[in-house]
C-alpha cells in the first residue's frame, strides 16, 4: 500500500509545499475547512500522488479531532505522516484588549494543536510507527513583547511536543518540531521580513529532509536561528521588550 500523508490544514502553503514534496506515488489527504480543494488536489496530483482525498476539518472543534482520524484511516489506511500545518498569527493590538479574541488565538495554536497531536500519537504508538511535524517558531523561544500571544501560544506548543517527543521515544514514532523564523508568504503579507526569512518551499524542503532521514527533534529553519537564540536568552529584558516581532 501506497504511504498515507495528512496534512491538517490543507490550504496551507507550508503544508501544500510538504504535501506535494511526499506526494509521489503516496496517498494525499487534505483536511481543511469546507470550501474549494481544487487547485490544491491538482497540485498535488501533478507532484505524482497515486490518491487524493480531502475532508472538512474544523481545527477548534477538538471533540471531533479523534472522530475526524479514524474517518480519513477507515478511507485509506493507516496514516504513516501526519503534517500539522494550522494556525494563526492573529492581530496583536486586538488581543491585547480583547481577551476572547487572545483566548481563541491560544486555543487555535495552542490548545487545539495539543488535542490533535495527543489524538495522533496515540494512534500511532498503538502501531509502533508513523511521523508526525509540529510548527512551533522562533516566536515561542523567547516570547517578544511586540507578538507574545502567538508567541506565547507557540511556546506553550514547543514544551508540550518537546515532552511528547520524549515519551515518544523507542515507541516507533518520531515527532519532528519545527521551528521555522519568519516565513514570507500568505500569513505574513505586508509584514517587513525579519533576517533570516525563509519562504513555504525552503521551509518544506528542510521538513521533508528530516522526515526522510527519520531521526532528530528540532529542527530550526534556517539553522543559524538555533545559534541566534542561543544568545538572545543573555539579551538584557530592557532590550529585550524593544525586539520587534
Amino acid at each position: 500500500m501506497s504511504e498515507v500523508v495528512a496534512i491538517f490544514g490543507g490550504r496551507s502553503e507550508i503544508g501544500l509545499a510538504v504535501a506535494t514534496r511526499l506526494a509521489p506515488g503516496a496517498t494525499v489527504v487534505l483536511a481543511a475547512r469546507p470550501g474549494s480543494l481544487d487547485d490544491e488536489v491538482a497540485a498535488c496530483r501533478a507532484a505524482g500522488a497515486d490518491r487524493v482525498e480531502t475532508v472538512d476539518f474544523d481545527a477548534d472543534d477538538i471533540v471531533a479531532q479523534p472522530g475526524l482520524v479514524t474517518e480519513i484511516e477507515q478511507r485509506v489506511g493507516p496514516i504513516d505522516v501526519a503534517v500539522l500545518a494550522f494556525g494563526v498569527l492573529g492581530d496583536q493590538r486586538r488581543a491585547e484588549t480583547d481577551a476572547a479574541f487572545a483566548a481563541s488565538v491560544l486555543h487555535t495554536d495552542f490548545i487545539a494543536q495539543a488535542a490533535l497531536l495527543t489524538v495522533l500519537a496515540d494512534r500511532m504508538r498503538g502501531r509502533g510507527r508513523g511521523t508526525i511535524v509540529a510548527f512551533s517558531s522562533v516566536a515561542g523561544a523567547r516570547v517578544r513583547r511586540a507578538n507574545y500571544v502567538y508567541g506565547s501560544a507557540k511556546a506553550g506548543l514547543d514544551g508540550f511536543a518537546s515532552g511528547l517527543a520524549d515519551a515518544l521515544h523507542g515507541s516507533g514514532v518520531h515527532l519532528v518540531i519545527a521551528r521555522p523564523g519568519f516565513v514570507i508568504g500568505q500569513m505574513t503579507a505586508g509584514m517587513e521580513p525579519a533576517p533570516l526569512s525563509s519562504t513555504p518551499a525552503q521551509v518544506a524542503d528542510a521538513v521533508v529532509r528530516r522526515i526522510r532521514r527519520g531521526r532528530g527533534v528540532e529542527l530550526w529553519i534556517p539553522w543559524r536561528l538555533q545559534v541566534l537564540f542561543a544568545i538572545a536568552r543573555f539579551v538584557p529584558r530592557a532590550l529585550w521588550r524593544r525586539m520587534p516581532r
